[in-house]
């Protein structure tokens, strides 16, 4: 599966839907995902990819906090650029 699908599958288990119900511009919270579910699914990420998701629920901006988990294109966006910030040291 390539990174994407990963991402896909993995947001789809954590709202209960199947992955092809979900397109780049599926947004989270339409998905009935609260903060706590995305926390989870951050968690769920980090452990998958073996990465470390820098992320502020506080408030912060996602540009700000590193990762933006508003839809799942930005999902796939975010960790496709934290995978490469940390293959390039």
């Amino acid at each position: 599966m390539s990174l994407a699908e990963d991402i896909t599958a993995l947001i789809a288990r954590a709202a209960g839907v199947e992955p092809g119900q979900l397109q780049p511009q599926t947004r989270l919270d339409d998905l009935g995902l609260d903060s706590v579910a995305v926390v989870e699914l951050i968690f769920a990420l980090e452990e998958w990819f073996d990465i470390s998701i820098p992320f502020n629920p506080a408030g912060a901006s996602p540009d700000e906090a590193g990762f933006d988990p508003t839809s799942l294109g930005s999902v796939i966006a975010s960790i496709n650029a934290l995978i490469a910030r940390e293959r390039c040291g």
